[in-house]
């Protein structure tokens, strides 16, 4: 039931269409207001991608750009994610991108929108959208960009340090294991374009770790298939 007295509406879970599809979802989240995020976002920033991916993007939130433009990852950030996976030979088109929160959150400075940490309550009330989103996709990976989205998704104490080059079991059922790396929006907060070069590489390597850990499943399909 919508809390009125809050002004939010029903909990994603109301709102989720009963045998859903990747267009019914995204139609149905444009109007979600189950947390508060949606009273400042200018709209709805659903996932986007190939509906037969077989790696799945999940980032923390949409930026300042994502938020006017209404599509993930179209900002700066963006711009660096698709150079990286450009140089680890994904293509962009073959994969499927989303947030663990569907709206921008952000601190005003001057006529600045300032991007601010979602926390766990807003992105408890958004996970049910990720969750149908990955189980439409039955993607073979999960790509954790930056800390938040490990921590919502392979758990709270999950650091990018340790977890970065390291594949485990997916904690969903429609994905066979998960992975992380850094939010691209790391890349751009270096302190010098040496640290930025330094980050494009170690992004770029763990990408093209991806890359591979994607090849050999894929390999080992087909083998399992000749076999059969």
């Amino acid at each position: 039931m919508a809390n009125t007295g809050s002004g939010l509406g029903p909990p994603v879970g109301q709102l989720i269409p009963p045998r859903p599809s990747l267009r019914t979802l995204r139609e149905a989240a444009a109007g979600c207001r189950a947390c508060p995020l949606y009273r400042d976002a200018t709209q709805t920033v659903f996932g986007e991608g190939s509906p037969k991916a077989r790696l799945l993007f999940v980032g923390e939130q949409p930026g300042d750009m994502e938020d006017r433009k209404g599509h993930p990852f179209v900002g700066p950030a963006g711009r660096e994610l698709d150079d990286g996976l450009d140089a680890a030979g994904i293509d962009r088109n073959d994969v499927y991108i989303t947030n663990v929160v569907k709206h921008f959150k952000f601190t005003r400075r001057g006529k600045r929108r300032i991007h601010k940490k979602p926390n766990a309550e807003e992105i408890r009330a958004c996970r049910p959208w990720l969750e149908a989103e990955i189980a439409l996709v039955k993607p073979d990976g999960i790509v954790c960009l930056g800390a938040t989205a490990a921590q919502a998704l392979l758990g709270r104490k999950t650091t990018i340090t340790a977890a970065r080059g390291r594949f485990v079991p997916s904690p969903f059922d429609a994905a066979a294991w998960a992975t992380a790396t850094i939010h691209p929006s790391a890349i751009l907060r270096a302190p010098d374009d040496e640290a930025r070069r330094t980050e494009r590489v170690a992004f770029v390597r763990d990408l093209k770790a991806i890359a591979r850990k994607l090849s050999e499943a894929g390999s080992r399909t087909a083998a399992a298939r000749r076999a059969g």
